[in-house]
């Protein structure tokens, strides 16, 4: 299960299933459960804790010290979830201060060359293609698609559902349940496509056309339509949409909402 050229600190601990490929290497304070397998050349240094049933894939650099010149040596975490898919060259950094953790979930697909950079949380079901640049403290809710070869601008939440188009620059927060792409990005669209795969019903999609129309087309500030949503929030999507704008538009550490074009 763990091949001789392998190198494992002693202090790490690994289930008795876990598979490890030639060449990795392996660190103290390394926490990997059942089921996991290692691809070769991977490098993971703890702190970190790995759940059951990844799949790390050759070349991946897990748990390293953060990119960011505030680090000081503090004891940071990863913590990384169960049934993930992590390909080659993915790096996840821990994260800056004292105690702080980078939060990857569960059942997430990180495709080749992402960067998961310090003090980010992904949350479950998330597919990011390939060569994603993720700056610290973003935020990722579930089952959010991220297209391939764009770069996420720190202190951004991408909310669930949102699909984010290929090569697009993403400065600021996107919406749950929005299609999002272009330099600058702007919201184009629902995203339609997320919520028939998700089995949303035909009244739950007319409420969100509803909310993107108030949100969107309507020439209503922010707090105008957040005030026209607020009787559909008996709706749990209306009501999950109306939180996070809320909270995007009125925090002052939040970079604010992605517009409309």
């Amino acid at each position: 299960m763990i091949h001789p050229t392998a190198i494992i600190d002693p202090k790490a601990e690994l289930d008795s299933t876990v598979q490890v490929a030639p060449y990795a290497v392996i660190g103290a304070d390394v926490k990997i459960g059942a089921n996991t397998t290692v691809g070769s050349h991977t490098v993971i240094e703890g702190p970190i804790e790995i759940g059951c049933d990844n799949q790390i894939f050759p070349g991946s650099a897990l748990g390293l010290a953060p990119q960011d010149l505030k680090y000081k040596g503090a004891k940071s975490l990863v913590k990384i979830g169960d049934r993930n898919v992590i390909r080659e060259y993915v790096t996840v950094n821990r994260a800056t201060g004292e105690g702080e953790t980078t939060i990857i979930g569960n059942d997430n697909l990180l495709m080749a060359y992402v960067h998961v950079a310090h003090n980010c949380i992904l949350h479950d079901r998330i597919v990011i293609a390939n060569s994603v640049a993720i700056a610290g403290h973003v935020e990722i809710e579930s089952k959010a698609v991220i297209g391939g070869m764009l770069g996420i601008h720190q202190f951004v939440k991408i909310g669930t559902m949102a699909m984010l188009g290929g090569m697009s620059r993403i400065d600021r927060d996107v919406p749950p349940y929005m299609l999002v792409e272009g330099n600058p990005s702007h919201v184009r669209s629902l995203n339609l496509v997320a919520l028939k795969r998700n089995n949303f019903s035909s009244e739950q999609v007319s409420l969100l056309k509803k909310a993107y129309k108030i949100l969107y087309r309507s020439k209503l500030t922010v707090n105008q339509a957040l005030e026209e949503l607020q009787p559909l929030t008996d709706n749990e999507q209306i009501k999950h949409l109306v939180e996070f704008i809320r909270a995007s538009a009125n925090d002052s550490g939040r970079r604010g909402l992605i517009n409309a074009k």
